[in-house]
């Protein structure tokens, strides 16, 4: 299991610990703490976060700015793939497709997801090769406000 679950499997049971865990894997790295993410859901395949709507995330329309969705759609991806790689694989984010299909008026949740079989060795070529995590990004009124794809280039560790 990795270090990333395990973490959250252990922290997740404890009262705050869903809060120490976040600010924990802010610390490691720290771009992402600017969104102040706060992990709700950590398990192969899933991973969900939630972006607090204030002022420090905010555009010139008072919205969630769309390079903080961004961020914590790729935040919500670190953790599913540190959660769901294979210990004979790594990853490293190759690209990112997104649309941005409503305004972010509320806190977001950021959800990303992999299918099971996207990890398997038929999927993944042993000299590597990419896994498209999807992504989405959703209102409190449950309004997708930005969805996509975040490729990964996964290939064996040396």
């Amino acid at each position: 299991m990795s270090q990333v679950l395990t973490l959250w499997n252990k922290a997740s049971a404890l009262p705050a610990g869903k809060r120490v865990f976040s600010l924990l894997f802010a610390q490691k790295a720290p771009y992402f703490a600017t969104i102040r993410p706060r992990f709700t859901e950590i398990r192969p395949h899933h991973a969900e976060l939630l972006i607090p709507k204030r002022r420090g995330v905010q555009n010139h329309l008072g919205t969630v700015h769309a390079i903080a969705l961004c961020n914590g759609l790729e935040a919500a991806m670190g953790a599913l793939a540190e959660a769901t790689v294979p210990d004979d694989r790594r990853w490293i984010p190759k690209g990112m497709d997104i649309s941005y299909t409503a305004k972010g008026t509320s806190d977001i949740t950021c959800i990303a997801e992999t299918d099971p079989e996207q990890w398997t060795d038929d999927a993944l070529p042993a000299a590597g090769g990419d896994l498209h995590v999807r992504v989405r990004g959703v209102r409190d009124d449950g309004t997708v406000v930005i969805e996509g794809v975040i490729k990964l280039w996964v290939t064996p560790k040396r």
